[in-house]
């Protein structure tokens, strides 16, 4: 029997300009429970625009935001950190939020970087970093999830890590995720849906219908396919915060 899946997130021809140029315009889209909805596009396609839209960020908009929950962890592209400052990362998990020490610890193991909660900020790798500014999302258990550009600052490996820890919390936490980037890598087999942009919503639908649409072929080059194949296999195997690969038995 098919469960109806909640709606979170719907977004309606939404649009925002300033200085009379539109960043975004006309972006229509759906993030339910326990999906995951990706936004692909190159640099200055507005991307992180619709997401800001998405978090009601922007106020002044075209079109319409519906959201369905107050519960929403967030991991913005950039985020400012005086990194002279001696802050551990258990200081960190609770810097702007009061999250208890029981959803502290399952939010550093569900991103297996529970080990490092007493370590400076300083000494962390740029996965490691990522791994704690997710774990920090997601401390209170949100339903919804934004992540704009998560995979910043990691090797290719690292990256595959993060993306299949991203699909981890989707299943455990059943939430819904709203996943930004501009790397064609992203959208894997995990994703539910993609919206490719570029100022306006070229092409939109399953990975496998995006990488045969004509406009997101022309947009992003003749690797386009290859690199969204890329993740479109079913894994017999797991990545760990290294690189390093474990068979699944």
């Amino acid at each position: 029997m098919n469960i109806e899946k909640k709606i979170l997130l719907k977004l309606e021809n939404a649009g925002f300009s300033k200085n009379n140029k539109w960043l975004v315009k006309g972006v229509s889209l759906e993030v339910k429970q326990g999906e995951i909805v990706t936004l692909i596009g190159p640099n200055g396609s507005g991307k992180s625009t619709t997401a800001k839209i998405a978090l009601g960020i922007y106020k002044e908009i075209e079109g319409k935001v519906n959201k369905f929950t107050n519960k929403i962890g967030y991991v913005p592209q950039k985020i400012s950190i005086d990194w002279t400052l001696p802050i551990r990362v258990i200081d960190f998990m609770s810097l702007t939020e009061d999250p208890t020490d029981k959803q502290i610890n399952i939010a550093l193991n569900l991103t297996s970087v529970e080990h490092l909660k007493n370590n400076s900020l300083s000494d962390l790798s740029g996965g490691e970093f990522q791994r704690v500014l997710i774990a920090r999302a997601i401390a209170k258990q949100p339903d919804l999830l934004v992540l704009d550009e998560p995979v910043q600052g990691v090797d290719f490996r690292g990256e595959i890590a993060l993306y299949e820890l991203i699909k981890k919390i989707s299943e455990e936490l059943n939430c819904g995720i709203l996943l930004i980037s501009h790397d064609l890598h992203v959208v894997m087999a995990a994703t539910d849906f993609v919206v490719c942009l570029n100022g306006h919503v070229c092409c939109s639908g399953t990975p496998q219908v995006v990488a045969k649409n004509n406009e997101y072929q022309e947009l992003f080059g003749d690797r386009a396919s290859s690199i969204l194949s890329l993740y479109a296999h079913k894994h017999d195997h797991t990545h760990s915060q290294d690189g390093t690969i474990k068979r699944k038995e």
